[in-house]
């Protein structure tokens, strides 16, 4: 897999230039400003030496401990837009002292065992696409920072098709998981917009929820079992499709974000890959009667495999030409449902999905808006890199709350980010996970960026966050805690759910070294 460039996102060959025409409805927005990347930034010199890196070389091998700067850069925090604006301006202070690549579960364990003797923090580093700062650990108190890249842990353990269920390694990528799995006819399904190049390790310790999930669910639902390597020893979890067995421990390390465990292993639920895939658009008159239509079809058990409804706003951006959307002048709201399955199981759910839409007032458009999205389902993080490159700041953030509190959530949000970002910023919003009770808000800003952007983006996060908690809604749908939402999450549980939290993280990690200062209030 291509590395990931060190100040953009994805393949450096992918990298999208916007073409003049774009150019100016840019200037005609926001004003164009050059704001190019800084080139030939170093990290810090390694806080490791050789004598501390010695013991860890004859547990890995020496090949595998590697110190050099570029290594270090590319595993400098992850791709939010803060971590990304930093490398930019040259900031490579959070890089790790060495990045140690074991190849298995002995060799995590080795890892640990001389993290916690030597007193350095260690960072589970999969396909390094964190959007919460949940890559940056914190110094204080330890000798140094490893990465512990999970690169060589790629493999296909085991197929059970009788069962269907998959065993993987974490380090695998979405890609590379979906090749393998492909060899006998199987899938995962699980497909966010980082899937390709986040990890399996990355999708489970984060509870991740992909682009598919109407059809295949959370990736955390996925989870049968696992295995993971502690500092006080391993957790090898999940004997059974579902049991009585006390709580479920499973999710202990589900969204743990390598602060308790390092998963060295999966068993996810698979499902057979699919014969056929199709993809339409639909427009609805606006965001509450497209929403109120996902609500009905969540709720009588008709979902597609994908599902998503884009408001006004981002409707009319990512549709600036009205021909595309049925030729009206308004062009609404745009849903886009997709299908997957045998020929017989696309066709009855397409037509049974069609005459509840229909019915309640939708206008079918065929299939070009949804092609269109699948085409580009993956590139919006290249889009984001070319507008900061001309001064627009670009970020985003999500949540879920209850088919009830749904009006409130998006409007309170909205009005907190427009409040904070000022004139002449855009605030976008799309529905893309659905469930019986209720729904994820995935907001998109655009604005300007002044002088410090890092601290014009946190400022307007934070009263976005603040009024998300104050509607009653989650923190957090699927981009985990990491650092940015760490003082939201802990109104959200509450004292005791931070003490309990606590008591988890003495229990494994009684010296801390996993991950210090992610996740745990």
């Amino acid at each position: 897999m291509t590395e990931m460039h060190p100040q953009r996102w994805g393949d450096p060959a992918a990298a999208t230039v916007l073409p003049d025409s774009a150019l100016g409805l840019v200037e005609l927005a926001f004003g164009l400003q050059d704001r190019p990347p800084v080139s030939g930034a170093t990290p810090p010199p390694s806080a490791l030496d050789d004598a501390l890196l010695d013991d860890l070389r004859a547990a890995v091998g020496a090949e595998h401990v590697l110190t050099d700067d570029a290594t270090r850069t590319i595993r400098t925090r992850g791709k939010s837009t803060p971590d990304l604006l930093r490398a930019r301006a040259g900031d490579l202070d959070d890089a790790p002292d060495a990045v140690v690549r074991p190849d298995g579960h002995d060799g995590v364990e080795a890892v640990l065992a001389w993290a916690v003797e030597h007193q350095v923090a260690v960072v589970p580093f999969g396909g390094g696409t964190s959007v919460t700062g949940g890559l940056a650990a914190r110094r204080d108190g330890f000798a140094g920072v490893v990465s512990l890249d999970l690169v060589r842990m790629k493999r296909l353990l085991a197929v059970d098709e009788v069962s269907m269920t998959a065993t993987l390694e974490p380090g695998l990528r979405g890609p590379e998981a979906e090749a393998l799995l492909a060899e006998h006819g199987l899938t995962l399904g699980h497909y966010p917009q980082s899937f390709r190049h986040a990890s399996i390790g990355g999708f489970a310790a984060t509870r991740s929820s992909g682009q598919s999930s109407a059809g295949y669910g959370r990736f955390d639902a996925m989870v049968v079992g696992l295995t993971a390597a502690t500092p006080t020893g391993t957790l090898r979890l999940g004997s059974a499709p579902a049991n009585a067995a006390g709580p479920d421990l499973r999710q202990l390390l589900l969204g743990s974000e390598g602060a308790f465990g390092v998963i060295t292993s999966v068993t996810v639920r698979v499902r057979r890959a699919p014969a056929v895939t199709s993809y339409e658009g639909w427009r609805w008159p606006s965001f509450d009667a497209g929403s109120d239509a996902m609500r009905t079809l969540a709720q009588a058990g008709l979902m597609p495999t994908v599902l998503r409804l884009s408001d006004e706003s981002e409707t009319a951006i990512n549709l600036a030409d009205p021909s595309s959307i049925g030729g009206a002048e308004d062009p609404g709201c745009l849903m886009v449902t997709g299908y997957e399955g045998t020929d017989e199981q696309v066709a009855a759910r397409r037509a049974a999905v069609t005459a509840v839409l229909a019915g309640l007032g939708g206008t079918a458009l065929g299939t070009e808006p949804g092609e269109r999205w699948a085409h580009g389902r993956f590139d919006g993080p290249y889009l984001r890199d070319a507008l900061l490159d001309h001064g627009v700041l670009v970020e985003t953030l999500e949540t879920a709350t209850f088919w009830s509190n749904r009006q409130r959530l998006y409007a309170d949000v909205r009005a907190a980010l427009t409040a904070s970002l000022g004139e002449g910023s855009l605030v976008l919003c799309h529905v893309s996970h659905v469930y019986e009770t209720g729904c994820s808000l995935y907001f998109t800003v655009a604005a300007r960026q002044g002088d410090d952007p890092v601290a014009q983006w946190q400022a307007a996060k934070a009263v976005a966050s603040d009024a998300i908690i104050a509607a009653g809604a989650t923190i957090t749908h699927h981009h985990a805690i990491g650092t940015d939402h760490k003082p939201w999450f802990a109104r959200e549980i509450g004292d005791v759910g931070v003490r309990v939290l606590r008591a988890v993280k003495a229990e494994l990690d009684p010296t801390g070294v996993l991950n210090p200062g992610v996740l745990i209030p």
